[in-house]
């Protein structure tokens, strides 16, 4: 298994997103991405779901409207111990240069200091947690240009 700091910069491709900051939590058991103007919409005469990613006091909010057909709603318990309906999408992420199908839960993250959550299920299998260590990932990109 690899060994990943206590954050990360992280690449979200099909969203648009490259070196976004991403806190690891073992405590939390999926992954959660920071989203805003989430809802269900016609669109092409599909019921999809409709998104932007972050917020606009993010620096990287770039407003672009993303829309998934392929969605799920669960309920979900938040970092303040209550549950809360969410939408969850696919999408692939880029960590240590290699790529993986992750499913996401879409929530407001903006009293968060970081806009991506790694959880266990992204973790297990693939990675050991090192709290002492950061941009682990991040440096080894970085060290291939």
């Amino acid at each position: 298994m690899k060994v990943i700091g206590r954050k990360d910069k992280i690449d979200l491709p099909e969203l648009e997103l490259f070196d976004i900051e991403a806190k690891i939590d073992t405590g939390a058991y999926g992954c959660a991405l920071h989203c805003c103007q989430t809802k269900e919409v016609l669109h092409k005469e599909k019921r999809v779901l409709s998104f932007q990613v972050l917020d606009p006091e993010h620096p990287e909010f770039e407003g672009k409207v993303f829309y998934a057909a392929n969605y799920s709603s669960k309920s979900v318990k938040n970092s303040s111990g209550g549950s809360e309906n969410r939408y969850t999408i696919d999408t692939e992420v880029i960590v240590f240069g290699k790529k993986r199908t992750l499913k996401f839960s879409l929530t407001d993250r903006s009293e968060m200091r970081y806009p991506i959550l790694l959880g266990r299920k992204f973790l297990t299998k693939h990675y050991l947690v090192d709290v002492q260590l950061k941009d682990l990932s991040f440096k080894q990109k970085n060290n291939r240009k």
